[in-house]
């Protein structure tokens, strides 16, 4: 398939290649381990937010949620809403999961996001830690079991987009959820699975690729404003990899790289603050139209700290789209 025009990309803050294993499709071994994360489950996340931290939303966006952010509050472990969960069964395409919303009603509906874990591995396992996190920070959120581990990145973002529909027609939280403001992230093979996801439905609001690896081919149809994160240390989905995959975006297309100095193909599965303080910002901006959030993106990250690449198509207009 052609590959669409590149816009040029402002240069990095750094760049890095290593060689490693690789993925099913790749030379190398297969992924056959995954890394557990035993966590402490956390139900509900702080208290009640106070009327003057909450905030109605801005006159100029109804989107907007939450107390102006600060690059403390951006890096925290806790936003400002509680939250709570539920337990969602196998069936509507996708093997079931975990949904994690705010329980405030008070500010109409919320954007949402959809997360799906890589090759061989199970959200409930690798992903949940940032379910609260997130919901914290004003989404509703639903993290994907798949209905094999084995499922390829195309079965992976069908499964995202399954999960979706559910979540804004079916599930139990769906009056609470916007259905024109949606997302996806994925790690590894669902990564890949998440730029899929965001070919096959171009209204998505943001997708979100971390250490993505996508054998059905390069991103020239993706029209979502997406971020591809990577680790200068991931043998697996190497630096290289994704340094070819990042300009296969179409030149319209929104979008950050970055590299994380140090980070191996397993950092989205434990809880990284220095990983939330890029994907937050990322999210509130396209999901929520929050221009308040650019200044952590744009024109770099405001704190550098920890990232070794940086590649942007800064300013990001998001009222535009």
């Amino acid at each position: 398939m052609p590959v669409a025009p590149v816009r040029p990309r402002a240069p990095g803050i750094g760049s890095t290649a290593r060689s490693g294993r690789g993925l099913p499709g790749r030379p190398g071994r297969w992924i056959v381990a995954v890394v557990a994360v035993v966590l402490g489950m956390v139900v509900a996340a702080g208290a009640a937010v106070p009327a003057s931290a909450a905030r109605a939303p801005a006159a100029g966006n109804p989107y907007q949620r939450g107390p102006d952010p600060t690059t403390a509050s951006v890096a925290a472990t806790r936003g400002t809403f509680a939250t709570a969960q539920l337990s969602v069964a196998p069936g509507n395409g996708f093997h079931g999961g975990t949904i994690y919303y705010p329980t405030d009603t008070g500010l109409g509906r919320w954007g949402a996001v959809a997360i799906v874990p890589g090759y061989t591995a199970r959200f409930a396992d690798e992903e949940a830690w940032m379910g609260h996190w997130l919901a914290s920070f004003g989404f509703v959120v639903i993290g994907v079991e798949t209905n094999s581990r084995t499922d390829y990145d195309t079965a992976r973002g069908a499964q995202l987009l399954a999960a979706l529909d559910y979540l804004t027609q079916k599930s139990p939280v769906r009056d609470r959820v916007d259905p024109h403001r949606l997302s996806v992230v994925g790690h590894s093979m669902g990564g890949g699975g998440a730029l899929v996801a965001a070919e096959r439905r171009p209204s998505l609001k943001a997708a979100v690729g971390l250490t993505p690896f996508k054998p059905s081919g390069n991103l020239a149809r993706v029209r979502v404003p997406t971020m591809i994160m990577g680790g200068t240390r991931d043998t697996t989905v190497t630096p290289s990899y994704l340094d070819g995959l990042y300009p296969t975006l179409p030149a319209t297309t929104e979008s950050v790289y970055l590299q994380l100095s140090g980070a191996n193909h397993l950092f989205p599965t434990k809880p990284d603050t220095l990983e939330m303080r890029l994907l937050i910002p990322w999210l509130k901006t396209w999901v929520d139209n929050d221009t308040r959030y650019t200044r952590f993106l744009c024109p770099s990250p405001a704190d550098p700290t920890g990232i070794a690449t940086y590649r942007s198509t800064c300013p990001y207009t998001p009222t535009s789209r």
